[in-house]
């Protein structure tokens, strides 16, 4: 992975006002992912879409850890079942 699509992670911390500890949590559960060079941890830019919306449903909508991983979770179905059918429309379209 380029050093180029990578963030710092205390830069994160510092640009969108959150605890290092939030940061972990997220990646603990899956949610984004971290990448340690030498001693210094970085986040993906291709998480950072996640990690934005993660903040606001914490900050907006006052959702604690857990309920952020379970609409993750949620979120990820979803987005899973659309591209089902997506592709099952896709097929139907060759039969008609």
């Amino acid at each position: 992975m380029k050093k180029d699509n990578l963030i710092p992670a205390e830069e994160i911390c510092i640009r969108y006002k959150v605890e290092r500890k939030f940061v972990s949590y997220l990646f603990e559960s899956g949610i984004i992912e971290i990448v340690k060079i030498e001693e210094t941890e970085y986040i993906p830019d291709e998480h950072l879409s996640e990690f934005e919306r993660m903040i606001r449903l914490s900050r907006d909508l006052e959702i604690n850890l857990e309920g952020l991983e379970a609409i993750h979770h949620l979120l990820q179905q979803i987005d899973k079942l659309q591209q089902d059918n997506r592709r099952l429309r896709n097929r139907l379209g060759l039969y008609e």
